[in-house]
């Protein structure tokens, strides 16, 4: 079944066996490499309506993470640290030249962690809609989250998510346990600020007006890399050094802001 997040694109599909993961990847267009990451329990295909887009400039490689999409999972956490170790083998793997890093939720964790723990294979991020504590979530999201497990598979048949799993997955009948994967991830206390501080690479930060956790989570992650601190001038002499921006972007949500123009956009901006 199509769903919102797909669009008829070429597809040149290929695998990558790199740190102990078969890792799938597409690629689509040409120019500097641009690395794509998804969400949890989505793929590099829910990307569908922005990679024309991208595509336009760039030689994008969409990558489906440990477990997700076309990529079957391993004996070990889901973990957005160990999942950079992945990117950054495949980076080598596909000898790219400091590619920019994308990524959305999830993969906006993942590539955060790629760009800090790799800054010499990273040319600039965009982390999308990335959280970097989970109290930074609205409190009724840290329930529902609570509730992800292998039990909740039955009611999840007719999402777009469990579809899209049993569509494309090595395993379709793998899904509960991505779910309870994914559940023991978000139960765990993480706090990224000190990776972010760490940044040496140009970073934009990117959320929706209506996002999983409020815009004033955003503007801190943004105050931590020197931004929002003071007025920027008329020469620009009082933005935050190291090129780093942020964007919130208006009449969106966590759930759509993947797929939005406006994304596609700001991100292009940036990395141009």
């Amino acid at each position: 079944m199509k769903t919102d997040w797909t669009t008829d694109v070429k597809r040149n599909a290929q695998y990558a066996a790199v740190n102990g993961i078969n890792l799938y990847y597409e690629t689509h267009g040409a120019g500097r490499p641009l690395i794509l990451l998804h969400g949890g329990l989505m793929s590099g295909e829910t990307f569908g309506p922005v990679l024309p887009l991208l595509a336009q400039r760039h030689q994008v490689v969409a990558v489906d993470l440990q477990g997700h999409g076309r990529t079957a999972d391993i004996d070990r956490p889901i973990d957005p640290r160990l999942m950079a170790d992945d990117i950054a083998a495949l980076i080598d793997h596909l000898a790219l030249a400091s590619p920019d890093v994308v990524g959305y939720s999830l993969g906006g964790g993942v590539a955060l962690h790629t760009a800090a723990k790799y800054p010499s294979k990273v040319r600039r991020l965009v982390a999308v809609s990335a959280n970097i504590r989970p109290d930074a979530i609205y409190p009724e999201m840290r329930v529902q989250q609570g509730q992800v497990n292998a039990a909740a598979a039955e009611f999840m048949k007719d999402t777009p998510m469990y579809q899209l799993y049993q569509r494309v997955a090595p395993r379709p009948e793998d899904f509960p346990r991505l779910l309870d994967k994914i559940g023991a991830s978000m139960a765990k206390d993480f706090d990224f600020t000190e990776e972010v501080r760490g940044l040496r690479v140009p970073t934009l930060i990117v959320a929706a007006d209506a996002d999983m956790a409020p815009p004033s989570h955003y503007v801190e992650v943004f105050k931590l890399l020197g931004g929002g601190l003071r007025d920027g001038g008329w020469m620009a002499e009082g933005r935050p050094e190291g090129g780093h921006a942020l964007a919130i972007l208006p009449g969106l949500t966590h759930y759509n802001i993947g797929s939005s123009p406006l994304f596609a956009a700001v991100t292009l901006a940036f990395l141009e």
